[in-house]
């Protein structure tokens, strides 16, 4: 397939779109999702069946930032106060303890990652004594893996030598750009030889795992640019990477209306630097993995996707497939397979709850047999690019109407369809969020996320009217 063709494609499916880190996607969850006592049922349901096969993921929120990264949309309180870290550990570790006390037995951890925020905004002494404290009645799977996010700026050689004490392999970098005319717009100063300082200090000490996170879309981005980076990421070479494009909600974020919109990269412009830095990653030996991830041949990620047990949680992908994901802290997402509970965003009102001894839920979701049938399919194609349903516990209905959303995409040559499967090409990998959406039935039956993602609401009711009639023939 030509260049010009795969252009046109990516200027179709160029709606916006979920990422699926899960279904239902957040949007539809509602502050009565999910109550304290349901929430209890789902954990133990959740403990009960997985607990001694897979483990459990943990995921730790540290929403501080001394900094303010203007592009950035995750949760992050910016202050330069560490005062505030005790109190918030404090909070951790009573939220942990209430997990604790709901299970029936004793929790297998295989996998921990703590973001933010900044991580490394608590101090060494600090860290040490909140994980300490947390694996205190929790045990460590043999192949348990510890990772954390870690701002270059503010991580020293002490922060490294205490997570590495504690178990901590595995480092991300959020890089974005290398270029520092677009480091300034974004207000995120950071030079290629003090990242690579402080790769080198970890690498000595004795982490065995480094992730790069890097941004395309963001103001005064080039092909230059993008081109630089990757350049310099070469010399790195990070075992893994996301790159991914840059979300611009300026009604969401504050910091994101200091952008002028003739900065942004938009269109094809921003398809070019996609296509550029995915070129160039494959040329150097890394290997798409999933949707906006690569890795190098040997990393756990990796080999993975080559053996089909790469799994995709809130933290993204991963080479653990657990069933259950449990979250700490302010705006943290768990999940124990049959529900969802989200913590309250802020961290004065995340710490009023907890220290109320209730869960701090801002709002949550109950899986209807329907969403757990839909969420397996979608897990599929995000995972391993496609998925079936001849077994008749992974059909519902909604399936047949789904084939016929698909059928656009297969005349150009995204996907394959079968009588119950659908497979995605080579070519269809850089749409698998807009393969997922037509699965997406919470988005199609709601009138506001029809058009947050500019899906039509009138060719829907055609689609079921298909679907209808093919099952009329098949019973006639």
């Amino acid at each position: 397939m030509t260049t010009d063709v795969v252009a046109k494609l990516a200027l179709k499916y160029s709606n916006p779109g979920p990422r699926y880190t899960s279904y239902p996607t957040i949007p539809s969850w509602s502050e009565d999702g999910v109550t304290q006592e349901q929430w209890k049922e789902a954990m133990v349901k959740g403990f009960n069946e997985s607990n001694e096969t897979t483990g459990i993921s943990m995921y730790i929120h540290i929403p501080f930032c001394e900094n303010y990264c203007y592009f950035c949309g995750c949760n992050a309180h910016r202050t330069t106060d560490h005062s505030l870290e005790k109190p918030y550990i404090d909070a951790l570790i009573k939220e942990w303890q209430m997990y604790l006390d709901v299970f029936p037995g004793k929790l297998n951890v295989k996998e921990l990652h703590i973001g933010g925020g900044t991580p490394t905004f608590l101090s060494p002494e600090n860290l040490i004594r909140l994980v300490d404290t947390l694996f205190r009645d929790v045990n460590k799977m043999d192949d348990y893996m510890f990772s954390f996010e870690t701002n270059p700026r503010s991580t020293t050689k002490e922060h490294l030598e205490a997570l590495y004490s504690v178990g901590f392999r595995r480092m991300s970098f959020g890089i974005q750009d290398f270029d520092p005319v677009v480091q300034a717009e974004i207000n995120r100063p950071q030079s290629f030889e003090l990242v690579k300082e402080k790769i080198d200090m970890a690498r000595e000490i004795g982490f065995n795992s480094v992730n790069f996170d890097l941004v395309y879309g963001l103001p005064k981005q080039t092909l230059a640019t993008v081109t630089d980076t990757i350049q310099k990421v070469m010399e790195l070479r990070p075992d893994r990477l996301a790159f991914y494009g840059y979300g611009h909600n300026p009604h969401l974020y504050e910091g994101q209306r200091r952008f002028k919109l003739e900065d942004l990269p938009v269109g094809d412009v921003k398809q070019e630097l996609y296509d550029q830095g995915r070129a160039m990653l494959e040329s150097i030996g890394y290997h798409e993995v999933g949707m906006d991830h690569f890795a190098i041949e040997g990393d756990a990620l990796y080999e993975a996707m080559k053996n089909g047990t790469l799994h995709r949680n809130f933290m993204g992908y991963t080479e653990n497939t657990t069933q259950m994901m449990l979250a700490l802290g302010a705006s943290s997402i768990s999940d124990t397979w049959y529900a969802f509970a989200q913590n309250e965003r802020t961290d004065d009102r995340y710490m009023e709850e907890v220290n109320k001894g209730r869960f701090p839920i801002m709002r949550g979701h109950l899986l209807s047999d329907e969403d757990l049938v839909l969420r397996r399919h979608i897990l599929n194609l995000m995972c391993r690019q496609e998925t079936s349903w001849e077994d008749p516990k992974l059909y519902t209905e909604e399936l047949d109407i789904a084939r016929y959303r698909l059928e656009d995409m297969e005349n150009d040559g995204i996907v394959v369809l079968g009588e119950k499967s659908v497979k995605v090409t080579e070519i269809g990998v850089p749409f698998l969020r807009n393969v997922c959406m037509a699965f997406d039935a919470h988005l199609w039956r709601s009138d506001s996320l029809s058009k947050a993602y500019n899906v039509s609401r009138d060719i829907q009711k055609e689609y079921i009217e298909k679907a209808r009639q093919a099952k009329l023939q098949q019973t006639s």
